[in-house]
């Protein structure tokens, strides 16, 4: 087997699935007036993608660096959703001040993190080792989103779906093609976790005939 086909068309699959992600996140935060994406795990996001981003682009480019620029580009906007409606979500805890001196701190924060793995795993394993751990604090995030939000406000099975499929592919590709124990564990969490998500989107969805009936039919 050509492991270096697969290894692209992994690669492609995973840039695919996640612009979809991202896509569905814009489109759902300003249709909605609220933000769709965890506000840690997008700031670990835009920090890992503009790092990765300019790596690649010194070093000549490639499909992944290509993939990089598009969803830094994509996670900016959905940053652009969360400071102009996430306070909304902070008023009985945050002034405007400490809202957005918050998000500037979580943001400077997430940039030291992908400096340090960088620093301590160097430019082939950081970007993995970080992009793992990320995502698997993102899948639970996002439950705690729905649980926060009382429900599916502001998310969307799209996400949940191409979030999980997005992590799925390089976790086959760098778990089992390269192969190492520590990223097809921790992917596995990932689809664990994101199966979790699915599920309660879909209960959620199931759900929602009933409780409008229910609603229209109250005295």
């Amino acid at each position: 087997m050509d492991t270096s086909a697969v290894s692209l068309g992994l690669t492609l699959v995973s840039g695919i699935a996640w612009t979809a992600v991202y896509a569905e996140a814009i489109r759902i935060g300003f249709a909605q007036r609220t933000y769709a994406m965890p506000v840690a795990a997008l700031t670990l996001n835009i920090a890992w993608e503009w790092l990765y981003a300019l790596v690649g682009l010194s070093e000549g480019g490639g499909v992944q660096t290509v993939v990089n620029v598009v969803w830094g580009l994509a996670d900016a906007l959905i940053l652009v959703t969360f400071l102009r409606f996430g306070y909304a979500e902070f008023v009985p805890l945050l002034g405007r001040a400490a809202f957005w001196a918050g998000s500037m701190v979580l943001l400077g924060a997430s940039v030291a993190v992908q400096l340090l793995f960088r620093a301590e795993f160097g430019d082939r394993l950081a970007p993995v080792y970080s992009a793992f751990l990320q995502n698997l604090l993102m899948s639970g995030l996002f439950i705690a989103m729905f649980l926060s939000r009382g429900g599916p406000r502001g998310q969307s099975l799209v996400i949940a779906v191409a979030k999980w499929l997005g992590t799925l592919a390089p976790t086959l590709q760098w778990g089992l093609l390269s192969p190492s124990g520590f990223v097809l564990g921790i992917g596995l969490l990932c689809s664990v976790v994101d199966l979790a998500y699915i599920g309660l989107l879909a209960a959620a969805r199931r759900a929602e005939p009933a409780r409008v009936t229910a609603e229209v039919a109250a005295p």
